[in-house]
């Protein structure tokens, strides 16, 4: 709770009010447009964004995207559920460096 209240209280006025007109905003065709290796992670708890009306839906979307559920992860799972992410993204990471170099 409290780094969520320092990243706002850090940010931009102008930013936090500018960003909220592209909640609105569809950006599914963009998704089909990415090419390159992706990873979606996601929580499986999380009530601002539910998995199956996000994460599970952008990771179909991309072609070839992998998707990771991490399990009672709520919103901002980089925070709640910190070893997991980065362990997941340093796999991702490793894995995707390991194809681009073969």
């Amino acid at each position: 709770m409290q780094a969520s209240w320092n990243v706002a209280a850090l940010c931009s006025a102008t930013a936090t009010l500018a960003c909220v007109p592209t909640w609105h905003e569809d950006f599914r065709k963009d998704l089909s447009k990415i090419d390159i290796p992706t990873l979606v992670m996601h929580g499986d708890a999380d009530r601002i964004l539910p998995i199956n009306a996000a994460g599970a839906r952008t990771a179909k979307l991309i072609k070839g995207a992998r998707m990771v559920v991490v399990k009672d992860g709520p919103h901002c799972i980089s925070w709640t559920h910190a070893d997991e992410v980065n362990t997941e993204l340093v796999n991702f990471l490793g894995k995707s460096a390991a194809k681009r170099a073969v």
